[in-house]
This record gives structure tokens, sequence and C-alpha cells, in this order.
């Protein structure tokens, strides 16, 4: 019995090959891949959604055919894949995105560095820390404006102190003293002013 299988040389397997997979390649990227459905036959007509009604007077819903699948092929799938993948920037564009981040971020250091940088001094004094809402002491408004008073725009408080301040009830021999008669106030005495 003779050989009946086809023998090609190896160079135009490959170069066979390279055309199909060069050609399916083509047809994505153009866009123009064929759909392997068929053409959609024409809808029968759907009778209405109450037919009239029987003699017993009760109306009977018309059945709804069960919805088909679309059933794509190969092609058409890998065509929708390939819409789906994100657009790339050109290098230019990737360039310019680059050059606005590093001048956003040379910003930053910039502003991080001037504040830095700013001439700061301690200064000393004796300023009340006021109650906040909750009646704790407010020790950063009482450091702020003692900075304030020396010429600065705010400061920190480096030092504090605290001092009980008594009504002069306290004073009367015999009387007893009760919680509300003393109450003792914070003080900021040294700041570091920018």
């Amino acid at each position: 019995m003779p050989d009946r299988t086809l023998h090609l040389p190896q160079p135009f397997g490959a170069a066979a090959l390279a055309a199909i997979l060069l050609s399916v390649m083509s047809l994505l990227t153009a866009g123009a891949a064929w759909s392997q459905t068929p053409p959609a036959a024409p809808a029968p007509t759907q009778p209405t959604a109450l037919q009239a009604a029987p003699a017993s007077g009760q109306a009977t819903a018309a059945p709804t055919p069960p919805a088909k699948p679309e059933n794509s092929g190969l092609i058409d799938e890998l065509g929708k894949l390939w819409h789906k993948l994100p657009t790339l920037k050109s290098t230019s564009e990737t360039i310019e995105d680059m050059n606005e981040r590093a001048k956003d971020a040379t910003k930053g250091a910039t502003e991080t560095l001037t504040n830095l940088a700013r001439p700061s001094s301690m200064v000393s004094g004796r300023m009340i820390c006021p109650a906040s809402v909750n009646g704790a002491p407010d020790c950063k408004a009482a450091a702020d404006r003692l900075c304030q008073d020396k010429g600065y725009k705010e400061g920190k408080s480096l030092t504090m102190d605290s001092a009980e301040k008594c009504s002069a009830k306290v004073l009367i021999p015999g009387r007893t003293r009760k919680p509300d008669d003393c109450r003792t106030d914070n003080y900021v005495t040294a700041a570091l002013c920018q």
C-alpha cells in the first residue's frame, strides 16, 4: 500500500503557519471579524398578553417563549476581548505624566523644607492656658498668644507651669474648704515660635 501522508518541507510549513497567524491577527485588529452565528429568523408574531375572555369570564395569559442565549463564535469572543483591553498611552503622554508627578513631589518637598528652614526662636513669658470646650486647658492657644506678643506667627509650648488659685474664703479661720473654692490654672512659660 502506498504511503499517502503529505510531507511538507520544513520552511514551507513554518511560513504557512506564520501567514495564517498574521491574517487572523489582522482580522482581529481591524475589527472585521465575521460572525459565526446564523442570521436570526424573524420572530413570530406574539399573541396579545390577554386573550379574549372565555365564557367563564377569566382571562388567560399567553405563554412567553424562553430567551435564547447568544451563541457567538471564537472570532467574535476574541474581538470582544480585544476591545476590552485598555488603551496604552504614547511615550510622550507617559513622560508628561511623570513630569507632572515630579513637579508635584518637588513642590511638596519645597514647602516642607521652607517650613523647616523658617527661623524659630524660643521665647519665655507667662501666658495662661484658656479652658477649652470640654474644660481641659488649651495650651496651644496660650503658646500662640505668647509668640504673637513677641511678633511671631505661631508657637509650640516647651515648658508649662501650674498654680492653684483660691478665693479669699479659704483664709477665713474655722471655715471648711469646699471643692469649688480653688482651681488649678496652667501657664505656658516657654514656647518655640515661628
